[in-house]
């Protein structure tokens, strides 16, 4: 019986460890989940070989032998088994919930001088602000994509403008939801470099499978470099950035050559608006179930831009749709 289990567990245990289960982690919390996987899987083995071992022990110690029609004796309980198989779970049990609480809160610990990203979802977009980074019109600076320095503790706070999302980087390990009108938060300390993908891990309409964008972790003098670009972009732009805007609302759902995306969930916005003037476009943005372009349903676009969106965003978004379609 001691060498099936061993047999079995062996087996189980190349299963386990030899095949790459998990993205490389790429966080101090990434770690940390790690480890409590790990230990979960450890347990569950042992757990499986034993059992595992005693079944097919028993079938070939106690097997009838050909023609016994008889019944099996009856025997009573082990009293002193009885208590191990209960003793021993509980144990065990016990063990996973203390080291998961602990992995929890420290997963949850912000350093000093930590940074705080705000994360908005909507259908089918994410977009990050910075609330420490002002730029020269005085709004926070926004961008579609996520980028941070290497080895600084981010403070994530999450918000949906729309239906339930989930915001998840798998090299990161920390997911979380994002619900409308209940502020979530979660906190990373990324340790590794590289670019990585945002993905929504939570059912949230027809384009849910094109709602990513990008994180990517830098340097700090890199992230620096990045922040004072961002800047000069936004003041070269004016307080309004019609491209930006594009891809951070728009971008996942439309094709449009100009700002090189490619979503499928809406129109072909390089076909669909050529030679329309900036009230069809601007009723398009605002009230998009006004007029649905052929072999589209109503209700698939998100209904609250005129909401989320000022005037001066939308007026920048109509311009910019307008001079990179050459229409109107």
């Amino acid at each position: 019986m001691t060498l099936v289990g061993v047999a079995v567990g062996g087996l189980l245990a190349v299963v386990a460890i030899f095949i790459p289960w998990l993205p490389e982690p790429a966080s101090e919390q990434a770690e940390l989940v790690d480890n409590t996987y790990w230990l979960v899987t450890i347990i569950c083995v042992a757990v499986f070989a034993v059992v595992a071992g005693v079944s097919v022990y028993a079938v070939w110690k106690f097997r009838a032998p050909p023609g016994d029609m008889d019944d099996g004796r009856p025997i009573h309980g082990h009293t002193g088994l009885e208590i191990a198989w209960t003793v021993i779970p509980v144990v065990l049990v016990t063990v996973i919930a203390i080291y998961s609480g602990v992995a929890l809160a420290q997963a949850e610990n912000l350093d000093d001088g930590h940074r705080t990203v705000e994360v908005t979802a909507q259908q089918f977009a994410w977009s990050f602000g910075y609330p420490d980074v002002t730029l020269e019109n005085g709004q926070p600076l926004t961008s579609g994509e996520l980028v941070l320095p290497v080895g600084q503790s981010v403070e994530f706070r999450i918000e949906s403008r729309d239906v339930i999302h989930s915001f998840w980087v798998p090299e990161w390990r920390m997911k979380q939801d994002a619900v409308r009108g209940i502020p979530t938060r979660t906190v990373v300390s990324p340790t590794k470099t590289g670019t990585f993908p945002v993905v929504c891990t939570e059912l949230c309409g027809l384009g849910h499978a094109t709602m990513r964008a990008q994180a990517r972790v830098v340097s700090q003098t890199q992230f620096e470099s990045w922040v004072q670009e961002e800047k000069r972009l936004a003041a070269e732009a004016g307080s309004v950035q019609g491209e930006t805007l594009f891809v951070q609302n728009c971008g996942s759902c439309h094709t449009l050559g100009d700002a090189g995306t490619e979503g499928e969930v809406g129109p072909n916005l390089d076909e669909a608006l050529p030679g329309k003037d900036a009230d069809f476009i601007r009723q398009s943005i605002v009230n998009p179930d006004a007029k649905i372009a052929g072999g589209y349903s109503p209700g698939v676009m998100p209904r609250t831009f005129g909401e989320t969106l000022s005037g001066e965003q939308i007026d920048g978004l109509v311009e910019y749709l307008q001079t990179a379609t050459k229409g109107g």
